[in-house]
């Protein structure tokens, strides 16, 4: 690459850090004078940068917002934090529903990598391990998200088309409050103005978006996603469950988080009220013996027929393990383990 070339590059690299730069400044950091930064602006501007001249004491140059993206510069450790994002967001599910564009802009990056740099982020992804299997993506229209994030920030009531989960379709007014990103999945909180409820809606079902006239006043002290944690841990489902555990919420939430559970604060006695609704009740035992606290199941009883299944079930498998290893030729009983199965 020609030296005049990679100082216009090293140019945008510099205008791209953001704010405003002197020309005596760009002068230094290029070793030119100023003469031939204001030439190489002009190299910029004629390839369709948007630089903007600033004028007075402390004017120069600086980038501005164009009518479609400029050359981008980055550095080492910017390439690789892009990248390593978009494979955390791909493995999350947060994406939306142009999801391949995640995959073509990962591909461009890759492709004009260093040969060292590139090197270095194959050995980030083959060393890295992931605790989480990947999310099955349910993503949004990308026109509909950035509708209705700009609804949000601006108070604007929306008019939305929905496809309910049982496949029944609407149209309604949204005053939309603020969007959430939770395990995979886009939602948007408001109110329907005409029924004067609070409603979530998961952005993936929504087939257009489109800002109405007026505002509305968001409510004081507004939380977004305790609202739809609050929603998904409340949503009908076929068993209703209330507990009381002589736990802490934080206690219980490290087994039950918000999105599962609605746990009150604990009484006098550190007796706290927990209430799920749940389709299954089968990985409940399991979860109430983890939490290895005192509890008592208000509701519904075949859940505490299946405490008692499974507690029995740890009981037989301790003792035939214990069973089993005392019948090992030539070991001694001090020297046993015993296997707890949970």
């Amino acid at each position: 690459m020609s030296r005049p070339i990679a100082r216009v590059l090293t140019l945008l690299e510099l205008l791209q850090a953001g704010g405003t730069r002197t020309v005596a400044e760009l002068a230094d950091r290029l070793g030119v004078d100023e003469r031939t930064v204001r030439r190489y602006v002009d190299h910029l501007i004629d390839l369709d940068v948007p630089v903007e001249s600033v004028r007075g004491r402390y004017g120069g140059y600086r980038l501005s917002p164009g009518y479609r993206m400029p050359p981008l510069m980055l550095n080492d450790d910017e390439a690789l934090a892009v990248l390593l994002g978009l494979v955390a967001g791909r493995r999350a599910g947060l994406m939306t529903a142009t999801g391949t564009a995640s995959e073509t802009a990962a591909a461009k990056i890759r492709r004009v990598l260093p040969e060292r740099l590139g090197r270095r982020l194959d050995a980030v992804l083959e060393a890295v391990a992931f605790t989480t299997p990947p999310r099955e993506p349910a993503p949004p229209d990308s026109t509909v998200l950035l509708a209705i994030a700009d609804a949000v920030r601006h108070h604007r009531p929306l008019s939305i088309r929905y496809t309910a989960a049982d496949g029944r379709r609407s149209e309604r007014t949204l005053h939309p409050y603020g969007l959430v990103a939770h395990s995979g999945r886009w939602y948007v909180t408001g109110v329907d103005p005409a029924i004067s409820e609070d409603r979530t809606f998961r952005l993936d079902r929504i087939a257009d978006a489109r800002p109405l006239p007026g505002a509305f006043d968001p409510p004081a002290g507004l939380d977004p996603a305790e609202r739809v944690l609050t929603g998904l841990a409340t949503a009908p489902y076929r068993y209703e469950v209330t507990l009381r555990v002589q736990a802490t919420a934080e206690q219980i939430r490290t087994r039950l988080p918000a999105g599962v559970a609605i746990v009150a604060e604990p009484d006098a006695e550190h007796w706290s009220r927990v209430e799920l609704r749940v389709e299954r009740l089968d990985w409940l035992p399991a979860v109430l013996a983890s939490l290895d606290r005192p509890f008592v199941i208000e509701r519904p009883d075949e859940l505490s027929d299946l405490v008692v299944e499974f507690a029995d079930r740890l009981i037989h498998s301790a003792r035939a393990g214990a069973a089993a290893l005392s019948q090992r030729p030539g070991e001694r009983a001090g020297e046993r383990e015993v296997p707890f199965c949970f």
